[in-house]
């Protein structure tokens, strides 16, 4: 093989290596387009499916939240007897039902909007523990004491629902 037979061979081969090598290009840049269309549709679908479960999760968590809000968990657990450590007890105990009838829905958000409810749920019992250690003696004057310890300060409840809400917003 002399230098113009191999010259002759790269000119007819330079062409199709070429041709080939956009071929390829062409070629992996659609399965990869396809491949991220299929995880679009996918993701699609499962938001299709999943989203109504977790709004259900946020609407019963902004429900948990309005029920131990103060206010509210005052006016709807009365006292049953006089004594003010059994009504401090009654509270908490109807906080923590209240929350482990809803402990499931953790899954459906996010590990920070989880840990904001629960310091709310905490700060809450606190404050019905901190108004408990006044000098009141009676379930009534407990009751009292708690609604205007918290009339002038924000609610854990109302901060942890605009943060609901807040999360509610990011997923639209």
């Amino acid at each position: 093989m002399n230098s113009d037979q191999i010259f002759q061979l790269f000119a007819y081969l330079i062409p199709s290596v070429v041709t080939g090598a956009i071929a390829f290009y062409f070629f992996r840049m659609h399965t990869n387009n396809e491949e991220g269309r299929r995880r679009f549709l996918l993701h699609k679908d499962s938001q299709k499916d999943t989203l109504p479960v977790r709004l259900q999760a946020y609407e019963r968590m902004a429900l948990f939240l309005e029920r131990i809000a103060i206010p509210s968990l005052v006016v709807r657990v009365a006292p049953q007897s006089n004594d003010k450590g059994a009504y401090e007890n009654l509270l908490i105990k109807s906080i923590e039902t209240e929350f482990d009838h809803n402990l499931s829905q953790q899954i459906y958000m996010t590990d920070e909007c989880w840990n904001i409810i629960k310091a709310a749920k905490s700060a809450t019992i606190q404050m019905i523990r901190k108004a408990a250690m006044s000098n009141t003696e009676t379930a009534d004057k407990l009751r009292e004491d708690i609604l205007n310890e918290t009339m002038d300060k924000t609610s854990p409840s109302a901060t942890a629902l605009s943060f609901v809400k807040k999360e509610i917003g990011d997923l639209w």
